[in-house]
């Protein structure tokens, strides 16, 4: 479903720095707390995050017009989501929408059409942006302490930064939750004259940005604003039965994109019950758990893909996966070539990290988004089975 998205769909905030500035409503021989220590502690704070709900109000403001929305939301990161809108000025997402994503699939639902966009997506990876964003910008921007306020009844650290004059340019990734809002904006004249700022109030309590403001100036005139912040805001206290769940109204339109599952099952003796081929057993670190196996059949030139997920449930997108296909998917004259106990195998570096190799005629891939993963022990104790 193509559709305009003046409002981001995700929501949170991100920033770092090395410098911090005592802010004016501490108490007088107070030392304020260090940016860099504050953004460090949101970062741990959604490491570990289980579950998160709000009600969250979103502000765009431009020369031209202002777009609200207020919505409300649960996640379970890295992947689980539900957005509801409450109230919207938007007339692309207006109140009455519904966003609902699990590990398989996504729901969108448009009352003003009485149509639902279900996507199936059983082999994406859930990375998880929110902490990725936090990191990046802790090594990368410049920052400053500006005190206390308070936000919704609770106290924040507010902290601004600006990105380094490098990373400016004609259109600038405003990064809202897992979702990155990219705000085209032509440049006239001189590009040192754009300006853009961010401004974030991290909750004293939850180590975790409850607020954030986003500017973007051009030859000192605002051009574009997003604001956005939580209301009733809990961390880590549970979520309701069924809460990703999702059933189309009675009287409306479903349209599927995607490939749909052969079935995603919770076990492995499950899915090898319906896979063309034995699927094994690695051995994984201990603190990984099997989370789900996919069953997916492809066009008939690329058979079936049987995919195991592992994730360690203490540590938010810690996750591994080994994918096995009647069909060779990698190139090897673009990987490394190493050896694992005899056999050739091939290795993959990068924001995702693999090992590629091919037994007779099924073919093997073990994969992880964090680079303290044992791949080639993993590889071994599949071998060739």
């Amino acid at each position: 479903m193509n559709r305009r998205r003046l409002l981001a769909v995700g929501a949170t905030a991100a920033l770092a720095g090395c410098v911090s500035y005592p802010g004016d409503d501490e108490p007088p021989g107070t030392e304020p707390p260090e940016s860099e220590t504050l953004v460090r502690d949101a970062i741990e704070t959604r490491r570990h995050m289980t579950n998160l709900q709000a009600r969250r109000t979103m502000t765009v403001e431009t020369p031209a017009e202002t777009v609200e929305r207020t919505e409300r939301i649960a996640r379970k990161p890295p992947a689980k989501q539900r957005i509801e809108v409450l109230e919207s000025t938007d007339p692309d997402i207006p109140a009455g929408a519904v966003t609902v994503t699990n590990r398989a699939t996504t729901w969108e639902y448009n009352p003003s059409t009485a149509i639902v966009d279900k996507q199936h997506h059983p082999n994406k990876v859930d990375t998880d942006r929110t902490r990725l964003v936090l990191e990046s910008l802790l090594e990368k921007s410049r920052l400053g302490y500006e005190g206390v306020e308070t936000v919704d009844g609770r106290e924040a650290h507010v902290i601004e930064t600006k990105p380094p004059v490098d990373d400016i340019g004609p259109t600038v990734d405003l990064v809202v939750g897992e979702t990155t809002f990219v705000v085209p904006l032509r440049m006239t004249g001189d590009p040192d004259a754009m300006d853009v700022s961010r401004t974030v109030w991290i909750d004293k309590e939850y180590r975790y940005p409850i607020k954030e403001r986003n500017t973007v100036e051009i030859d000192g005139e605002i051009r574009h604003e997003l604001t956005v912040t939580y209301e009733d805001l809990a961390i880590n206290e549970g979520l309701e039965p069924g809460t990703f769940t999702y059933h189309p109204p009675n009287d409306a339109t479903v349209v599927t994109d995607g490939r749909k599952p052969l079935g995603v099952f919770e076990s492995r003796a499950a899915a090898e019950a319906v896979a063309p081929y034995n699927l094994p057993e690695p051995a994984v670190p201990e603190s990984y758990l099997l989370d789900r196996v996919t069953v997916v059949e492809k066009a008939d030139r690329f058979g079936t893909t049987t995919t195991l997920w592992y994730n360690d449930p203490n540590v938010v997108a810690r996750e591994l996966y080994v994918a096995v296909r009647e069909v060779q998917r990698f190139s090897p004259d673009a990987l490394e070539e190493i050896e694992i106990d005899g056999h050739t195998a091939y290795r993959r570096d990068g924001r995702i990290q693999s090992v590629f190799w091919t037994c007779d005629d099924v073919s093997y891939e073990i994969s992880s988004l964090t680079d303290d993963t044992p791949l080639l022990e993993i590889a071994s104790s599949i071998g060739c089975p």
